[in-house]
């Protein structure tokens, strides 16, 4: 799944498209930390699309699960990347990440870190269904909220 053009209509042509599974909860809070963001490049923004949103075209050649089974963002030039790649793109784009894609250019970095994600998306159900308890809001009453009825 790297390196396969994708189509414009997921980004602005000289954008970096981050392609995201809105529903992951843990997958939410780091793009929210991505979002609040600006990138290095004014002139080549950092576009986030939900690959959940039917509305989204999807590039061509991959499916919706496919999407959101990984991490993918298409680059500035319209390749589709996915895992370490992926990130490697994005953090380049970022300040205060470019550190971390500048270590993915030591040898076997990119392995290691592709390794690394492979290792992580087999404990990703385990970690989404506790991260999705501290998404539901719980339905108590503070102590505090019970002492102001009295």
């Amino acid at each position: 799944m790297v390196n396969q053009p994708v189509n414009e209509s997921a980004g602005q042509a000289s954008s970096l498209t981050v392609l995201y599974d809105g529903a992951c909860p843990l997958c939410r809070r780091e793009i929210g930390i991505y979002r609040g963001i600006r990138p290095l490049r004014p002139d080549s923004p950092v576009c986030f699309a939900d690959v959940n949103d039917t509305e989204l075209q999807l590039p061509p050649g991959i499916t919706r699960e496919q999407l959101l089974a990984r991490f993918h963002v298409r680059s500035n030039d319209g390749q589709l990347l996915s895992g370490a790649q992926a990130f490697l793109a994005l953090w380049a784009a970022l300040p205060g990440w470019r550190w971390l894609a500048l270590a993915g250019r030591l040898p076997g970095a990119v392995w290691v870190m592709e390794r690394s994600y492979r290792l992580f998306l087999r404990w990703r159900p385990a970690l989404q269904r506790w991260a999705y308890r501290f998404d539901k809001p719980v339905n108590k009453p503070s102590k505090s909220h019970n002492n102001a009825r009295r």
